[in-house]
Parts: C-alpha cells; sequence; structure tokens
C-alpha cells in the first residue's frame, strides 16, 4: 500500500492522461524508520505552515549540495523559478548550465503533494534545448517518518553502481533533482499480461542480485544469522507503538478497535514467526537479499522510447525505494502477488481483490523468469527441466509461507497512516486506511489459518 494518498502514481513517471482526474496511492512514508510521532506532533503543532525547522539537510557523498531552500507553495512564482534556475546551474545539471536560459523560460508542472513530498516536473520553452528534470521538495514531517540520509543513499548506491532507478543528480537544502523517465506507469492489467510480468520478473532478480552492504552502507554482517532482523519484522516492531496509539483515540468506534484486536494480532504474529523459523528454506526463496518491498503498479514505469539495443526488459524502470530494504526474496515476491489484487485508481481504492490473485500459471511464468536470471537460487543459470521445475515448486512454497507477512506489514502500516485523517476528523477521506487496515489484517489471519496456524 502507500504511506500517503496522493493524485499520482510515482514521482519518476508521466502520468497517462487517463487517471489523470482519478485520484492514485502512492507509497511515500519509509516504513525503515519511524523514529517517533512524538517529533511530527511537535513539528505539526508548532505552526500550521509547518516550518522549514522541521526539515531535515541531507547530504551523500559523491553527490554535488547546493545551499538554496525552494518553498513549494510558492512554485507558480517568478521568485520560486528564478531560484530554481541558481539551483540547477549551481548543481552543473547536464542542459541546464546555459546561460541563455532564462527563469522565465522555466515550466514547473506539479505532480503530486503530500506532507512527505511535494513533486514536480521541470522543463523549458526556450530556444536553448533541456532535459526535463524531477523536482522533489521534501515535507517537513519528513524527517520523523523518513530516513532521508538512508533513502538518498540507497538512491545513489543503485543508480550510480546498479543503473537501477533514476540518477540523482543533486541535493539542495530540502530537497534533491532527480532523472526524468519519459515513461508511462503500468496499469493493473499491465502487470498481468504475461511478458511484462516476466520483465517484472527479471528486473526483480536484478534487484536481488544487488550486494545489500554496498547498498545499505554499512559493514554489520546482513548474511542469515542468528537474530538478524528482516526489513518485515523491523517494520512491524516500529509500528505497533504507533498504531496503538492510533487505536487509542477517542474517536476510533470500539467495532474498529475489536476487528483489529492489536493485542490478539501481536500475539498471532509471534505465533507465524516462530512457524516461519522452523519452515524457512534460504536455499530455495528466503535467503535475505535487497527488496524493493513495494512493487505495485504505480512503482513500475515503461519507457516510452527505450534506446536501441537495450535489453527488452530494461522497458521495465523501477522506482521509489523509500520501502527498501534487507528481507527474503520470497516476501518480495509474495508482496508483488498481492499488487496484483489492488487498484488504487478504483472507486474503492482501499479494497483487494482476491480473485485476481495470480494462478499458479501466471506465477509459474514469473518464477521462470526470475529464477533464470538470479545468482541467489541457482549458480548454473541452464537447469534441466525437472530441476527448473522443482525449483519452481519449492519457491512457490516459500512464498506461500512469506504472504502472511506482506498483509500484516501493509495492515499496521495503514492504522499509523489514518492518524492525519482521524486527528483531523475528516470523515471522507480520499483512502480508508482503516479500512485498508482491516481487509489486510483479515487477509494475514485467514492465510495463518490456511497453513494451520
Amino acid at each position: 500500500m502507500s504511506p500517503y494518498l496522493s493524485p499520482i502514481l510515482s514521482p519518476s513517471i508521466t502520468t497517462p492522461p487517463s487517471l489523470d482526474a482519478t485520484p492514485s496511492v502512492s507509497r511515500q512514508l519509509s516504513t525503515k524508520s519511524i523514529q517517533s510521532l512524538a517529533d511530527l506532533i511537535v513539528c505539526a503543532s508548532t505552526s500550521s505552515r509547518l516550518p522549514e525547522s522541521c526539515v531535515e539537510v541531507v547530504k551523500e557523498a559523491g553527490l554535488r549540495h547546493a545551499k538554496i531552500n525552494l518553498e513549494a507553495r510558492h512554485y507558480k512564482t517568478p521568485a520560486f523559478a528564478a531560484h530554481l534556475l541558481e539551483l540547477l546551474r549551481t548543481l552543473r545539471i547536464p542542459s541546464w548550465s546555459n546561460s541563455a536560459i532564462k527563469s522565465e523560460d522555466i515550466v514547473v508542472r506539479k505532480i503530486s503533494g503530500a506532507l512527505t513530498n511535494s513533486v514536480f516536473f521541470v522543463s523549458s520553452i526556450g530556444l536553448v534545448k533541456t532535459n526535463t528534470l524531477l523536482l522533489r521538495i521534501y515535507g517537513s514531517s519528513s524527517g520523523s517518518l523518513i530516513s532521508r540520509p538512508r533513502e538518498l543513499h540507497t538512491l545513489h548506491m543503485l543508480s550510480s553502481q546498479y543503473h537501477i532507478g533514476p540518477l540523482v543528480y543533486g541535493t539542495f537544502e530540502n530537497g534533491r533533482i532527480e532523472e526524468y523517465f519519459e515513461s508511462t506507469t503500468l496499469t493493473p492489467n499491465d502487470i498481468r499480461e504475461p511478458l511484462i510480468s516476466r520483465w517484472i520478473g527479471v528486473r526483480m532478480a536484478e534487484l536481488h542480485s544487488v550486494d545489500i552492504d554496498v547498498v545499505e552502507g554499512n559493514s554489520t554482517q546482513t548474511g542469515e544469522g542468528k537474530g538478524w532482523e528482516t526489513g518485515v519484522e523491523k517494520n512491524v516492531r516500529l509500528w505497533l507503538g504507533p498504531a496503538r496509539q492510533v487505536l487509542a483515540l477517542p474517536s476510533i468506534s470500539d467495532i474498529v478497535r475489536r476487528d483489529l484486536d492489536l493485542h490478539r494480532f501481536e500475539q498471532e504474529w509471534h505465533r507465524y514467526m516462530l512457524w516461519l523459523s522452523k519452515v524457512d528454506d534460504l536455499r530455495t526463496g528466503s535467503r535475505r537479499v535487497f527488496a524493493h518491498n513495494d512493487t505495485q503498479y504505480g512503482n513500475l514505469l515503461r519507457l516510452k522510447h527505450p534506446s536501441e539495443g537495450l535489453d527488452e526488459h530494461r522497458q521495465i524502470v523501477v522506482v521509489d525505494f523509500e520501502y527498501a530494504s534487507s528481507n527474503p526474496a520470497a516476501f518480495d515476491i509474495a508482496n508483488h502477488f498481492h499488487e496484483w489484487t489492488a487498484n488504487y485508481h478504483s472507486s474503492t481504492p482501499h479494497l483487494l481483490d482476491f480473485t485476481r490473485y495470480p494462478s499458479f500459471q501466471e506465477r509459474r511464468n514469473f518464477y521462470i523468469a526470475y529464477v533464470q536470471h538470479t545468482t541467489i537460487l541457482g549458480e548454473d543459470p541452464v537447469m534441466e527441466e525437472p530441476e527448473l521445475e522443482r525449483l519452481v515448486l519449492d519457491l512457490d512454497q516459500q512464498i506461500r509461507g512469506w504472504s502472511p507477512a506482506s498483509h500484516a506489514m501493509w495492515a499496521i502500516w495503514g492504522i499509523v497512516q489514518a492518524r492525519e485523517d482521524i486527528e483531523g476528523n475528516n470523515t471522507d477521506p480520499e483512502f480508508d486506511y482503516i479500512g485498508y487496515a482491516c481487509g489486510r489484517l483479515a487477509a494475514f489471519r485467514n492465510d495463518i489459518q490456511n497453513l494451520g496456524l
């Protein structure tokens, strides 16, 4: 799911015209570092403008940085354009350093806006040819809900060393400039297409082959040692406290509290984790990898004009790595399959349609592409048919085991994300986070019951 509802897909994309007027969900708030909701509450309560002091300055070795602030709410003003042009020249952005470019030539188009990010496409109408850019201005809540340093480091390492995701051209005091892809966002039907599904499988295999330590920027052992915590376990542990705070709010009904019942969930979760520790098979899909954790259709782009000679699967570009972390490969794949059941552009975007979950043949189609391009599940890319089929069945079994974890993580996330609407007495939210949480938690309980737990 996604942390904040915005009328967009993902920040690095071209919005299909048919979707412009329809709300969609974009997971913009990271699940990797909820440090304390208290910090957010302090920032939000000190001023209705949400002061700049609540936005952390984030830099990254190897990236240029400009000591310039941009006010997202002033993006239509000449002053904003002038500051933006100064920023682009300071960062020496390709094609934007020409002195012939004037601030009045700059076109700034807002794509999304939320507490976490405001995202814009930047282009020009002057005689000088420029590349379109993606401008991201951080929201004042981001320091509390997102580990910006970790996110920036991940993006920079993936793009510069592995050619995955958008390039980061540089940073400024309250944001960054990214590569723009002339592309379209995939739709719920697109990800079901057999060929596109295979491409996604290959792209996921490539991501899972990334060196975790290089991307995460630490020297800690990320193998399968005892006590090593997966990203999904960490998220659930970090979110449970804030989720309890939300359910303790006076406007939450007793029916909702009873349906969600976090005390019962915590017992179920611990029982499920204990079961997983006994059946988890690192050889057939559960080895810890660098996982995206949010491969919903809105985070998958298809290039409009792929360059000649480009491998066909590289038409798919993966964006939005706020949720990326070390996780079992099986969790990442299971989470993607659950996204087949979502339609964030429907009249009920918070409801999953489980009849759309991929059939075994559709899953097998994905697995074959994944296995043939991964360095995790097998050293030999050429396998005999019986061995390949056995590996597919083993992988499918591991994904069945990790499937409930996806429901659990996003259920708790949904409760935390409902806080703003609940405290604001919003009776008609754009996205029903509590309804979403109820659905995902019910699916979690159904899944573990089917596993015999």
